[in-house]
């Protein structure tokens, strides 16, 4: 599958570079997806963060050359990214239970990770309900903050309950335009520092034409092509989309992810569900 194989060359270019600055964007290169996608997919599809992958690899290494070769531990250390042997030993036996010095000897208990492989597994036939929508280009308004991308999951909920109590939602539904594609409150996911930093732009905001409110950032979005997915109302609900939307329906479909931000559509609670906006083009065909 060419999905397959993309996250693959991805993946190739990670392992050749595991003594070296590994560049997030390159990576995403590599896999021919947009870089403020890349780290999110990583982590949804393999149940592990970019950076944490690549840490447990290059520690797996260094234990093998420890155990293997006569190497000065603090040769180990600058080889595999450590500015400092204390900072290597703390890393090292936080993964493996033993410091550098004591991974020598025979009988140390270590951990290795292998390099992953994406591979095709058959699923269940669980359906996702979805739809494409065709919007106009359009404006939002609100408040930006930079999230983590790894820790997402966290920050972001902790955010929206600060915002709620706030009233951040009652200014933005005040400026809301009642006409716009995307109706409810927005969480947008921008490109930020993406490749260059661990974070990303996250907009608490609205569809808006109205004049800015002081303090608020505004963003345009262009027209574009969107696969909006049905998300239930439970705590869960956006966390298992995401999961799904990367690993099960993208690879499957004839499309991709468009170098757009994603949008989390938060709809009337009375709704008891909410939207996923993915923009998406179609896949080059063949020739």
């Amino acid at each position: 599958m060419e999905w397959m194989d993309r996250m693959n060359a991805a993946l190739d270019y990670i392992e050749e570079r595991l003594t070296e600055e590994i560049s997030y964007a390159e990576a995403a290169r590599a896999a021919c997806c947009p870089a403020q996608h890349f780290q999110r997919m990583f982590a949804f599809v393999t149940d592990i963060p970019l950076a944490e992958y690549i840490r447990r690899r290059r520690l797996t290494l260094a234990a093998f050359e420890l155990q293997n070769t006569p190497i000065k531990v603090v040769d180990v250390a600058l080889k595999y990214g450590y500015e400092s042997p204390e900072a290597f030993a703390r890393a090292f036996q936080q993964l493996h239970g033993v410091t550098p010095t004591a991974a020598r000897g025979t009988g140390s208990p270590l951990k290795a990770y292998p390099r992953l492989t994406f591979q095709f597994t058959l699923k269940g036939a669980a359906e996702m309900n979805y739809r494409l929508e065709r919007a106009e280009a359009f404006r939002i308004a609100g408040e930006v903050l930079a999230v983590n991308t790894e820790r997402a999951f966290e920050e972001v909920p902790v955010r929206w309950a600060k915002a709620a109590e706030e009233g951040l939602f009652g200014k933005l539904w005040e400026i809301r335009r009642e006409d716009a594609p995307l109706r409810g409150i927005l969480g947008v996911l921008a490109a930020g520092e993406w490749g260059r930093s661990e974070t990303f732009d996250y907009y608490f905001a609205i569809a808006s034409d109205a004049p800015l409110p002081g303090g608020m950032a505004e963003l345009r979005l262009p027209a574009a092509l969107w696969a909006v997915f049905d998300v239930p109302g439970v705590p869960e609900g956006f966390r298992e989309t995401w999961k799904r939307m990367y690993a099960e329906w993208l690879p499957s479909s004839p499309y991709e992810l468009a170098d757009l931000p994603a949008v989390e559509c938060y709809l009337p609670p009375e709704e008891n569900r909410n939207e996923l906006w993915i923009p998406v083009e179609p896949k080059p065909r063949k020739s």
